[in-house]
């Protein structure tokens, strides 16, 4: 079973429903797997925990 793990700051429920089908969908496509097959995990990161550069990706948003 094929697990995909995307992790990234927030989301919309609409965007998350989107990516799910998205990766669901092009995964099957280039592997010939049933989408049953397919786990999609998002994990969201705070912007807080995240940084880029050296600094704190909140303050670079700001």
């Amino acid at each position: 079973m094929p697990i995909i793990t995307l992790e990234m700051g927030q989301l919309t429920t609409g965007q998350k429903e989107k990516l799910i089908t998205a990766f669901t969908r092009d995964v099957c496509e280039v592997t010939g797997m049933p989408p049953e097959a397919m786990v999609v995990l998002i994990r969201e990161l705070s912007r807080d925990n995240m940084g880029v550069g050296g600094r704190q990706l909140s303050k670079m948003m700001r």
